[in-house]
Order: structure tokens, then C-alpha cells, then sequence
């Protein structure tokens, strides 16, 4: 049996709630759609921590971030952490990265063979977290609401530069692969950074969207009660002092849904190459994110929480012997490393192959129906911007409960309050359901003991940035290999053989008839 390929595209803090493939009724996500309509759904995807970097490395690893040491956007991805790409390398497979992969630390590669494109964040400690400076704001990274009150449109921005740059590079190597069948099978990750803010979008997608056609979010600061972490990330974020007005907030909501679109003309554009070069029918194809995005909710901006918006992602995957279905079983992003493993080998299970630290579990049951799979169950942690302690998240069939040491409990019934309106830790009839997560959580984590594993790991890395800093030659920033010696046509290669072999087909291929 032939080994499938498997091309991965990667929005960033993109939440599922606003796309029309979950539901929503003014967001135009077509190419997702009619890729949902030939594969499998996933309703109840959640990241393994609501911010870039740690959701990308668990993603890649299949370990939950706090077990790799992924305490923040600044935190260190180790050499020594086995990713997929390490797994598939050792079966064969040709690996390349387009885009953001937000790995921080000397090594740029943790296994793909390539890297068409640099990273779109910096690679150092610059952004440490530092929780011994009590309520300390680095305005240099942190989130404030400039990205709200000046959200519209533009012609170019930094990241409309690096994704247009993304999706070539990744298209290109499409069909480098077509006319090199050598370099099969193949995992191409193209890695996107829209719809994350600023909130800006090209005149073409705006126009997309009417100004009255923009729903408010469904519930403002005013309307639901605001726990301590929500409070802390409103001031963070200094939504407390710079609050923004309607139109601000209807401005934003429009250039993400814009910024959307754009994304999903990408994954059009992906799709459609992969039909070109005959090689769909046997691709993988997989759409989601690192994290969500409040988008207003509850007054709330971009991530760093556990509520819906924030930590739920799009999960789409399609291809060979995957089924057509929607599923509403709980899963994480960090299930996708088992998961490709064992798609990879013809639904051979490869759990004996993998290290005894992985957390996540293998959906291939679920992609492919090959037996019963009931289980239904997430973690996710975070440890980053405006928190001082360390919180969980333990998703596990209809309830979500979230803990940290200096706040009250959360437990949410997802089923009968989706918009998790309706905190039940205290509620009697559901004591016994919040004592047996508590328990859990005492059992699975040292909260205590993690807070100060981070905070001297953070004491580690801002004296190593502080020094870096004094030699600007120290850089771990990618540069992107490109051989000018095998481009196009060269003395060592004729222009008769370029032009027979670049082309696709070739000449007097029957295929293309």
C-alpha cells in the first residue's frame, strides 16, 4: 500500500466559532466547508494551551506543554523532544515547513528536512514572562487594545507579506514534489499567521463583509460575571482604561472575519494544487490552529483563557479511508502526533514506537471507524501573560473545569450552557463531579512545585536574553537555505533538461489527457 501524504495547514488564533463550517451565518469559509463535507469534523478540538508557541510544540511533540518545559512564548522547544517529524523522517517521509512555527531556541528545525520560509516571531527569550515583578506589563510584546481600536483595512502589513510568502513557498514545494516523485510521500506544513491581530485586512476581503452584516459579540463585559483571571487579563490587556467603542469593536470583528476568508482562499488555493498534480487522492489533508480568539466575548480579546473562544480549534481532516462525518467526541490538537503516526502506516497501531511521554491518543478509530472509540477528553494548561500561578483545564465528555491556586474553582456544563455562563463548582447537585476533578487535577499536577520550576526557568532565560543582547551576532533566527547553483537553468544543467523535467506533466504523459 502506498504511504499517504499529509499536508497540514496552520491558521493562527483562529476559533472555529467563526467559520461557516461550525455554523456561523456570516462568515464565508467555502474551502473549509467542502473539505469538512469529504472528511471528518471535529466538534469539540481544543489546543493544549491557549498561546502560539507551547500549542505548536505540543502539537508537534504529542506531550502536554508543561511536560516539555513550554511554559510561554519565550520557553525553550528542546532538541532532545522527538517530534512527528522525526517519526516520519525514520519511515521515510520527506518533511518541510512553510511559515510560522514559533520555535524558540538554536535549533529551527526539531525534525522536518526543510524550511522554505523564516519565522515571523522572535526565536530568543525577548518575550520571558517574569511573575517575581508583581502585575509587570512589557509593553514591547504584550497584548493591549491598539489592535482593536485600529483595526480597518490595508494594503500590506508584515503579516499579509509573510503569509502571501507562506502560501508561495508552500504551493511551490507542491510542485516540486509533483515532478520529483522520489521526495514521496511527503508532510508539508503551511503555517499561517492571520486571522491572529492586528485586526487588519486587505480591501478584497473587507468588502466581503457589509458593515451592517457584523454581529456584536454575544455577550459584553457587562453582561457576565468576570472571574479573577478575566479581570487580570482586562487589565492586562488595558481593556479597564482604553475600553473600545462599537465601532472599534464591529471594525475588528469584520477584519478578522475578512482575515478569515483570506485564509480559506489558501486552503482553497492548497487544495485545488494538490488536484492539479494528481496527488489528492492520496493526501491527508488537515485544517486547524494553534488557539482561538475571544473576539469581544465577554470583553474579552485573543486568548490566554480557557473559555470557548479561546481554547477550541478548527479540526478538519480528510483523505484516503477517512470517513465523512461530523465528531463531537473531545479531543486536542496533541492527538494529531499518534494520529498521522498510525494514518501513515495503513492504520497500523504505532503506540510501542512512540516514547512513554506521550499524552496524546490516536483518533484513528474515529477518522476511520476501524472500531469504537467513546472516549472523550482534553487537557490544557497555561502559565503565560497575565497570570501569576499556573492553571489547568480538564475537558472530559459535557463538563469543563479549570483550577488555579489563587482562584475559586470553574466547572462548566457544556451541554446545558454552552456559553458557560453558569459556574457550578459550589453547586451542590454537582459536588461530587467537581470534588472528582479537583482530586484529578491534585493527583496529574504539582501546581506548586510547576510555579516554581517556571519561575526559575524564567530566571534562567531573562539573564541568558539580557546577555545575548550585548551581542547582537547571537542570533537564532532561521535563514532559509536556497542554492542558486540548482535554480532554473545553469551550466551543469541544460536548458532542454530543465525544461523537460520542470515540466508537469510531461511531455506525452497520458495521465494529462
Amino acid at each position: 500500500m502506498k504511504a499517504p501524504n499529509i499536508l497540514i495547514l496552520m491558521a493562527d488564533q483562529l476559533a472555529p466559532h467563526f467559520t461557516s463550517t461550525y455554523g456561523h451565518q456570516v462568515v464565508k469559509t467555502p474551502n473549509m466547508d467542502r473539505l469538512a463535507e469529504r472528511g471528518c469534523r471535529f466538534d469539540a478540538a481544543y489546543t493544549p494551551y491557549p498561546q502560539c508557541a507551547p500549542a505548536r510544540f505540543s502539537l508537534l511533540s504529542g506531550q502536554q506543554s508543561w511536560s516539555i518545559r513550554a511554559y510561554d512564548n519565550a520557553a525553550e522547544f528542546s532538541s532532545s523532544i522527538p517530534t512527528v517529524c522525526h517519526y516520519l523522517g525514520r519511515m521515510g517521509y520527506h518533511t518541510t515547513l512553510s511559515g510560522k512555527m514559533h520555535f524558540v531556541g538554536p535549533d529551527q528545525l526539531h525534525g522536518f528536512t526543510e524550511r522554505l520560509t523564516t519565522d515571523i516571531y522572535p526565536v530568543d527569550y525577548a518575550w520571558t514572562p517574569n511573575w517575581e515583578v508583581a502585575d509587570l506589563r512589557d509593553d514591547t510584546w504584550y497584548h493591549n487594545m491598539d489592535s482593536v481600536h485600529e483595526a480597518g483595512v490595508a494594503d500590506m502589513t508584515f503579516q499579509l507579506e509573510f503569509d502571501d510568502e507562506t502560501a508561495y513557498q508552500g504551493i511551490r514545494k507542491i510542485w516540486e514534489y509533483a515532478r520529483n516523485p522520489g521526495t514521496q510521500p511527503f508532510m508539508l506544513v503551511a503555517s499561517f499567521t492571520h486571522p491572529h491581530d492586528p485586526y487588519v485586512a486587505r480591501r478584497k476581503w473587507w468588502d466581503l463583509y457589509s458593515q451592517d452584516s457584523i454581529d456584536m459579540p454575544q455577550f459584553d463585559i457587562n453582561s457576565v460575571p468576570q472571574d479573577p483571571h478575566s479581570q487580570r487579563l482586562l487589565v492586562g490587556m488595558q481593556a479597564d482604561v482604553s475600553p473600545p467603542s462599537e465601532l472599534s469593536i464591529l471594525n475588528s470583528r469584520r477584519a478578522y472575519y475578512a482575515n478569515t476568508s483570506y485564509i480559506d482562499d489558501w486552503v482553497g488555493q492548497f487544495i485545488d494544487t494538490l488536484e492539479q498534480t494528481r496527488m489528492l487522492d492520496n493526501t491527508i489533508v488537515i485544517v486547524t490552529a494553534d488557539h482561538g480568539d475571544m473576539l469581544g466575548e465577554r470583553g474579552l480579546w485573543y486568548k490566554m483563557c480557557f473559555f470557548e473562544q479561546s481554547v477550541r480549534v478548527p479540526l478538519i481532516v480528510a483523505g484516503p479511508d477517512i470517513q465523512q462525518a461530523s465528531i463531537p467526541n473531545a479531543c486536542s490538537t496533541l492527538d494529531l502526533m499518534p494520529t498521522l503516526l498510525e494514518l501513515a502506516s495503513g492504520g497500523t497501531d504505532r503506540t510501542a514506537d512512540l516514547d512513554d511521554s506521550i499524552d496524546g491518543r490516536s483518533l484513528h478509530k474515529l477518522l476511520t471507524r476501524d472500531g469504537a472509540d467513546d472516549e472523550s477528553f482534553a487537557v490544557s494548561e497555561y502559565s503565560a501573560e497575565c497570570a501569576s500561578h499556573p492553571m489547568v483545564m480538564i475537558r472530559r465528555d459535557q463538563y469543563k473545569y479549570v483550577q488555579c491556586e489563587i482562584d475559586p474553582p470553574q466547572l462548566f456544563d457544556l451541554e446545558l450552557d454552552p456559553n458557560e455562563l453558569n459556574n457550578l463548582a459550589q453547586s451542590p447537585s454537582h459536588q461530587e463531579i467537581a470534588d472528582s476533578f479537583r482530586d484529578e487535577v491534585l493527583a496529574c499536577w504539582d501546581l506548586g512545585q510547576i510555579r516554581s520550576e517556571i519561575m526559575a526557568n524564567q530566571r534562567a532565560r531573562i539573564l541568558i536574553h539580557e546577555s545575548m543582547k550585548k551581542n547582537p551576532k547571537l542570533s537564532w533566527d532561521y535563514q532559509p537555505y536556497q542554492d542558486a547553483s540548482q535554480a532554473y537553468v545553469r551550466t551543469h544543467k541544460t536548458w532542454i533538461d530543465m525544461a523537460t523535467n520542470s515540466r508537469f506533466p510531461r511531455f506525452n504523459d497520458k495521465s494529462s489527457n
